[in-house]
């Protein structure tokens, strides 16, 4: 039996994560949203764009691609050192991945938010 819609799932599914980070502050959803929530308390301070995917294996140049729009609302927040836009991708089984998308490229992160392969 399904859940609800996966959008909204997903969304949901994403809570419990970011409150490991930080303090989540859930956007009012609509059609212009730039992000879908926010996390505080953390360095930096995160906004966050959910997105349920088919492809969660996919390369980079593929997400680029099948999640243009909303790497494209996370990129108009503004950029600085002490804020993180951040794209979470879940896939049907709960797999994810987490991305920083700054003004030129896709950082692959770990759950707790450093850099995928970096220390921390």
């Amino acid at each position: 039996m399904s859940r609800g819609p996966r959008p909204f799932q997903t969304l949901r599914d994403a809570i419990p994560i970011a409150r490991i980070r930080g303090i989540v502050q859930v956007a009012e959803r609509g059609p212009e949203s730039l992000f879908d929530f926010t996390i505080a308390g953390a360095k930096p301070v995160a906004f966050v764009r959910v997105k349920y995917t088919e492809s969660i294996r996919a390369v980079l140049a593929e997400i680029l691609r099948d999640c243009d729009d909303e790497i494209r609302r996370l990129r108009s927040v503004t950029q600085d050192a002490a804020l993180s836009c951040e794209l979470w991708l879940r896939s049907r089984y709960g797999t994810w991945r987490f991305f920083r998308v700054t003004a030129d490229a896709l950082v692959e992160l770990r759950r707790d938010g450093l850099p995928l392969g970096g220390k921390g």
